[in-house]
């Protein structure tokens, strides 16, 4: 199975969140042992804030563990189809844009995705397969 994992994860690893690191280390130590973990570039992007190169990021989320594959372009017009509708329902400008395009990228790519943020994407992206607390 290949897992696209979601930025809060892999924060909460890096940053050794309290309250969330024991569940996202032993979630990503588990599903690394048997199945494909992906990452997109905008998942990249919004963790490489906290490295002061992208080899130092390369090398805290290595290849052989962390798969890089590209944004689909379908995933693209569902991303902004999904965000109109989420507005539409009363939705807040504060969800940003790239949810809706992990979201999407997990759906037309036929992946599950690992992240804390169940209650969002249960409700915008209620195909995709989530692991979640």
């Amino acid at each position: 199975m290949s897992i696209l994992v979601d930025t809060n994860v892999l924060i909460d690893v890096l940053e050794e969140d309290p309250q969330w690191f024991e569940w996202s280390r032993s979630t990503l130590d588990h599903h690394k042992q048997i199945d494909k973990l992906v990452l997109n570039q905008l998942i990249f992007a919004e963790v490489s804030i906290e490295f002061d190169s992208a080899e130092a990021l390369s090398e805290a989320l290595p290849p052989r563990w962390f798969h890089r594959v590209d944004l689909p372009w379908e995933a693209a017009f569902i991303a902004g189809r999904r965000f109109i509708e989420y507005r539409r329902r009363g939705g807040a400008r504060i969800v940003p844009l790239p949810d809706f395009y992990i979201g999407a990228h997990a759906l037309v790519s036929g992946f599950s995705l690992m992240s804390r943020d169940a209650e969002f994407y249960r409700r915008n992206f209620p195909e995709v397969q989530l692991i979640c607390p």
